[in-house]
Order: C-alpha cells, then sequence, then structure tokens
C-alpha cells in the first residue's frame, strides 16, 4: 500500500476513483465539487439526483461518466465551527466511509482532495493530520485498496501533506 501527495487537478487523475468534497445534496457547488461535476458531465447530477443526498461524514459511489477515474465517492465534510462542536469525528469519517465504499467495490487506488479546507474552513494542518491518519488506520483492515493519493490544491497543502507523510 502506498501513500502519497501530489498538486494538481483532481479531474485530471486517472485512479480507481477519485473523492468529491461534496455538499449534502451531492448536486454540484463550487471548489473541487463544481470542478468533478463540471468535468464528469450532466450524466453526473443526473446520478446523483438517485441519491437523494449524503448526510455529513458520510459517503455514496457514482460512475465517472467524463473523468478519467472509473467512479467519484462522494463525501461530506463538516463546516469548521471551533472543532468542538464534532468536526474531528466528522471528518475521520469522511476519509474512513470513503475507504470503505471503495473496497466495498473493489477499488485498488483512490485519491482525496483536502476535505473541508476550502469554503468549509477547516484548517489545513490539523485536516491534514486526520486524513493521513485515519487513512493509514483504516487500511489496515482493507486489504484491496493498493494505492492512496492525497491531490493538493495548493502549494502550501502540498507542503503540509508531504511533511506529515515524512514524520511516519
Amino acid at each position: 500500500m502506498r501513500l502519497s501527495a501530489l498538486q494538481g487537478d483532481i479531474t485530471t487523475l486517472a485512479l480507481d476513483a477519485i473523492v468529491n468534497a461534496a455538499n449534502s445534496s451531492l448536486l454540484g457547488g463550487g471548489g473541487v465539487d463544481g470542478a468533478i461535476h463540471r468535468a464528469a458531465g450532466p450524466d453526473l447530477v443526473a446520478e446523483c439526483r438517485l441519491l437523494h443526498g449524503c448526510k455529513t461524514g458520510e459517503a455514496k459511489l457514482t460512475r465517472g461518466y467524463r473523468l478519467p477515474a472509473k467512479y467519484v465517492i462522494h463525501t461530506v465534510g463538516p463546516v469548521w465551527r471551533g472543532g468542538s462542536d464534532g468536526e474531528p469525528e466528522l471528518l475521520a469519517s469522511c476519509y474512513r466511509r470513503s475507504l470503505e465504499v471503495a473496497a466495498k467495490h473493489d477499488i485498488a487506488s483512490i485519491t482525496f482532495p483536502c476535505i473541508s479546507t476550502g469554503i468549509f474552513g477547516y484548517p489545513p494542518e490539523p485536516a491534514a493530520r486526520i486524513a493521513i491518519a485515519t487513512v493509514r488506520e483504516t487500511l489496515a483492515s482493507l486489504d484491496a485498496i493498493e494505492e492512496v493519493v492525497f491531490c493538493c490544491f495548493s502549494t502550501g497543502d502540498l507542503a503540509i501533506y508531504r511533511d506529515l507523510l515524512a514524520e511516519t
């Protein structure tokens, strides 16, 4: 199993699945969510309508349509409210549930964006710590997943992930 981080556009990555930092409607929005919906095309929103939304910390699977990735795993991260409103647990659940969905569908490679760190306001460094720790912990019990990539939009986020991945 390999963990890595890169800076780039998640919609261009040809892994088995990309994770969408979605809003609860799953019908598209801003940031990475909007970019994924635009790149995948209108069939993605049509399939998402059939899913009837998603709760914070949960994850749901769709096809990738016009994306290089075969699947999109949609997860809804928490809005940052200072950290004492269950945000760390909900963020960890996003990564755990996404990996569980991936394993259930025999997905071997998956890439995550920096969930909740955009408009949802989660501080990047604590979010990255939760992401890496949760992925490592969850993968210990999942054999199907061989590669996890953290796809960072900014140079700053990439530096955080690379530093944290190098610590262990």
